[in-house]
């Protein structure tokens, strides 16, 4: 019985050693970010060889910055005046190194860009969250583009009760913006969580929502296939168009085929952002018959051409059952945007316009398409 007592002792005292070894490998404990109940914002990060530590954050204005202090143990921390309730997203600048929250377990990418998610709770933030209702599915597909020569991948959405019921469903096709792909509507844009949550309180049908890559050759999360030619200024014009052609002759085509959906224009929907609205323009322009509901967001008619007239008379004839744009005030774009609803003037095709503060923003574009979904089908 002795031995095993002195056995037990020094057990757990090798417990306890190690443990302690192991806490100090991991450096101090504390919590990255912490939302106090007046919503201001503390962060934090051990970095016990920098020199100097700031954040920015997508509340601030680009470029802008602001320093972290050295505390005990280390720890670099900064506490902000409050914010709104919204979704956001931050880096820490470790001697200007850019480094995400190692503390935060929600993360996302813009591009080639990782950030640090925050979410600060509240009405604003509410239909972002993942609420205690009905979740969708989204799928990771895999399809082939023969307009592309490619296989390719995009997200495919399905409501809540999809896989339950026999229903068809109508399709929003949701196309990103320059330097993003297949994953931004989801990891930037919480797409499926904002229509879980409309869905959920009534204020938008089910509907499946298609969200494939805009960029060309491709084939996922900005894996560009081998040979593929180099898109320049000197060739651009030369694939001008290619993607529309493949979202309307390939990807169409796969939904209707492997998903149940209410074919036809009054059941199809077209929105995107940025290069993305220049898409959805493009595309419903090239294909008139092909969409009832267009939604732009802070884009449009970047390169003026001789036959825009022409195509926007076209797509009136064809008719359309809503054109809604959106664009921030301080948008860069906001010319380009004026130039698409001074055509839309002029050919006398209805449309709506909704303008609101900030400017080429994640933060404007989920509010558009939480706008957008609900006036659908």
């Amino acid at each position: 019985m002795k031995k095993i007592g002195l056995y037990l002792i020094a057990l757990i005292t090798c417990n306890l050693m190690m443990a302690q070894e192991i806490g100090q490998q991991r450096g101090p404990q504390f919590s990255s970010p912490e939302v106090a109940a007046d919503n201001k914002v503390t962060f934090k990060v051990h970095s016990p060889n920098a020199q100097s530590v700031t954040i920015n954050g997508s509340w601030m204005g680009f470029g802008q910055s602001v320093p972290l202090n050295k505390g005990a143990d280390n720890v670099w921390t900064v506490t902000i005046d409050s914010l709104r309730p919204s979704m956001y997203h931050y880096n820490f600048f470790i001697d200007g190194v850019s480094a995400i929250d190692p503390k935060n377990a929600l993360a996302l990418r813009d591009g080639v860009r990782y950030a640090s998610m925050l979410i600060v709770p509240g009405e604003g933030s509410k239909l972002f969250e993942v609420n205690d209702v009905a979740h969708g599915s989204l799928s990771l597909v895999w399809y082939n583009s023969p307009t592309l020569k490619l296989n390719r991948r995009m997200y495919v959405y399905t409501p809540p009760g999809y896989d339950n019921s026999k229903d068809k469903y109508p399709v929003l096709y949701l196309l990103h913006g320059g330097g993003g792909d297949e994953d931004a509507w989801t990891s930037l844009g919480r797409a499926n969580y904002i229509l879980d949550n409309l869905i959920a309180q009534g204020k938008a049908k089910p509907m499946i929502v298609v969200m494939t890559n805009g960029n060309l050759f491709q084939t996922s999360s900005l894996r560009t296939a081998p040979n593929s030619p180099e898109i320049n200024r000197e060739n651009f014009m030369k694939y001008a168009g290619m993607f529309e052609s493949s979202l309307v002759k390939d990807v169409i085509p796969y939904i209707e085929k492997n998903y149940r959906v209410k074919a036809g224009k009054e059941s199809r929907a077209i929105a995107g952002l940025s290069m993305g609205g220049m898409q959805t323009i493009n595309a419903s322009n090239a294909y008139p018959d092909v969409f009832g509901y267009i939604g732009v967001f802070s884009s449009g008619i970047f390169q003026p051409a001789p036959d825009d007239e022409a195509k926007f008379m076209a797509l009136k004839k064809a008719g359309v059952t809503k054109y809604w744009v959106a664009c921030g005030k301080d948008d860069f774009v906001m010319q380009s945007n004026k130039r698409l609803l001074e055509l839309l003037n002029k050919t006398g095709i209805k449309h709506e316009y909704f303008e609101n503060a900030g400017g080429h923003t994640w933060a404007n574009w989920r509010t558009y398409l939480s706008m957008f979904a609900p006036m659908l089908f």
